[in-house]
């Protein structure tokens, strides 16, 4: 996105009244909007252009939404995902996080709260600290300026949500942060959020930053950045 330019939206999503809604209150706050209605369409051009935020149907005709995010992610596109589906089951939702997501939303849903998710997701997104300011601890380095990440000097590749949840554990080491806190200050919300959310996306840092992550569960409450020790789970 050049600088000065509307943020651009791709909304891929084959019920034409839920498409048009979104792209309607989307544009009313200043979003540049593209609509797919069946998934290879939406692959397609998410593959081709630039966006700053894909809002995903999961259940598209000729290729589904977590195929298209999985194909996404395995080419290193973490363009930020907001799933929209008409299921609530669970396996589901950790399914879509699991994959990369950044978010999940079921149907029927307000337009305002998709609007108000997708604000704060782009919001996360961009530079929002002084230039080079920076985390580091355990072989873990955060410019927070770029959003870049490192672990013991290979680049990790993480999605918004995992990059901003992972500088608001390191900016406070051995603090131990109740999930709560996090949904407040790392998504914005947690009004339609359960805890599971922050679960899944701790346990796909971790997978990152591999056997030794300096996150310790602390079993009811929440989690803390510290070295691990044998007794952490």
């Amino acid at each position: 996105m050049v600088h000065g330019d509307p943020m651009r939206v791709l909304v891929v999503e084959d019920e034409w009244p839920i498409s048009d809604l979104i792209g309607v209150y989307l544009a009313r706050e200043g979003f540049e909007v593209q609509s797919c209605y069946d998934g290879d369409s939406g692959l397609s051009a998410a593959q081709i252009e630039n966006f700053d935020l894909i809002i995903l149907d999961v259940g598209l005709p000729k290729i589904d939404g977590t195929e298209i995010c999985r194909r996404l992610r395995a080419a290193n596109d973490w363009t930020p995902i907001v799933f929209c589906t008409a299921r609530d089951d669970e396996v589901d939702r950790v399914l879509g996080l699991e994959l990369g997501a950044d978010d999940y939303l079921t149907k029927p849903f307000s337009p305002r709260e998709l609007v108000a998710r997708v604000k704060a997701i782009v919001r996360r997104s961009a530079y929002q600290v002084n230039a080079g300011e920076s985390l580091e601890a355990d072989g873990v380095s955060v410019n927070l300026r770029t959003r870049r990440a490192s672990h013991n000097g290979t680049s990790l590749i993480l999605t918004a949500t995992e990059f901003d949840l992972m500088a608001y554990l390191m900016a406070r080491p051995g603090r131990v942060i109740e999930r709560s806190e996090l949904l407040e200050n790392v998504w914005g919300y947690s009004e339609a959020l359960g805890t599971r959310t922050v679960d899944v996306h701790i346990a796909q840092i971790r997978t990152k930053l591999g056997p030794n992550a300096s996150i310790r569960t602390v079993r009811g409450v929440g989690y803390s950045w510290e070295a691990p020790t044998h007794d952490d789970a």
